[in-house]
């Protein structure tokens, strides 16, 4: 759990205690005392504190304020990214989680580099969790999103549900992006991004057999950290918080 969510009410200019479930996403964080938390309350109503107090069992945190409307988006968005090089992976992680993205999913495509090949230099894919966290803090947002490990493309289209919309965005031919988001009601969207050279023929086959629906970003080439952040910023704007 990497949400603090709380079973009661909560007050400005009181304390709370935490414990249990709470208190373990208030750890998965990296909460110390000292730090700026935000916490939901039963209402679903999100809160900012600060942690005055913690221990193995319980920690104690006092609100000093509250969001005027929710903190986390409606919209469940899951970005698979084809694996950059140097540091651009961290980049996206960095900024699509301050966008307000759910779940990150690594991945590795026939033009995309290796993980190994990456790794060998510095090792930073251990470090993607930790990213998200701070980028949470930053962002205040209230839920952390999950990146997962780097696999084959394969392995992680295999694993993604049926529900929602999916899409992937291919420079040689796809759909107008809007037309595509109007076409249904929306409340979960898996979108594919791709490496420096793009996706291979073989690799949309295989993506269109999970449902994908292949879109373009306009005519510009777009770097593939810059075609994440802003197909992300795109959808929460046209689906959910940014409108």
């Amino acid at each position: 759990m990497d949400r603090i969510v709380l079973d009661r009410r909560v007050d400005i200019g009181k304390a709370v205690v935490i414990k249990g479930p709470p208190l373990e996403a208030l750890c998965f964080q990296g909460g110390r005392v000292g730090s700026l938390v935000t916490l939901t309350d039963s209402e679903g109503s999100d809160f900012r504190g600060r942690v005055t107090c913690l221990s193995k069992t319980e920690g104690s945190v006092f609100i000093f304020g509250a969001f005027a409307s929710p903190t986390e988006s409606s919209l469940e968005m899951i970005l698979l990214q084809a694996l950059p090089e140097k540091e651009r992976m961290e980049l996206i992680i960095q900024k699509t989680t301050e966008l307000g993205v759910s779940t990150i999913l690594p991945f590795q495509s026939e033009r995309s580099i290796f993980l190994r090949e990456r790794e060998a230099k510095q090792r930073k894919a251990h470090r993607w969790q930790h990213i998200a966290v701070n980028a949470v803090r930053q962002s205040r947002r209230a839920k952390v999103p999950y990146v997962g490990e780097c696999r084959p493309l394969g392995e992680v289209l295999g694993d993604l549900g049926e529900d929602g919309l999916k899409i992937l965005l291919w420079e040689k031919e796809g759909e107008n992006l809007k037309s595509v988001l109007r076409q249904q009601a929306i409340q979960k969207i898996c979108v594919m991004v791709g490496p420096e050279g793009g996706f291979t023929e073989q690799e949309v086959k295989a993506a269109r057999k999970t449902g994908f629906i292949p879109v373009k970003l306009g005519q510009r080439i777009l770097r593939t950290e810059t075609a994440a952040i802003v197909l992300v910023g795109i959808l929460q704007y046209e689906l959910g918080d940014l409108s």
